[in-house]
């Protein structure tokens, strides 16, 4: 089956940096586009970014743009969130996700993702 576990989640000071890893089994992730999304307290769940499985293209939420950096290690089969410049508002438990399919074009859509993983906490203290 496949399975999607995040780690690297954590409390840090703003400004701070955090990493997150997303490793993947059952699927390869070389062949599917990767997301990145986040539930803050209070709020439905959002799009943070998104890496390709064609040429490793990335696309960001506007809120993050300039300081977040999403990168893949095909070797690890392993998704990466790089975090700088935190802010509190970045507070949310993180979720990677895999697309629905294969090959197919990124999309934004959360709907489109059918895997999963548990989540990490991210917590941004002013």
């Amino acid at each position: 089956q496949v399975q999607l576990v995040e780690s690297g989640g954590g409390l840090v000071q703003a400004g701070g940096s955090l990493r997150l890893s997303c490793t993947a089994s059952g699927l390869i992730i070389s062949f599917y586009n990767m997301g990145w999304f986040r539930r803050a307290p209070g709020k439905e769940r959002e799009f943070v970014g998104v890496i390709a499985w064609s040429g490793s293209s990335t696309f960001y939420a506007d809120s993050v743009k300039g300081r977040f950096i999403i990168s893949r290690d095909n070797t690890k089969n392993t998704i990466y969130l790089q975090m700088n410049s935190l802010k509190p508002e970045d507070t949310a438990v993180y979720y990677c996700a895999s697309d629905k399919a294969g090959l197919r074009p990124v999309t934004e859509s959360s709907s489109e993702y059918a895997f999963w993983g548990q989540g990490t906490q991210v917590t941004v203290s002013s």
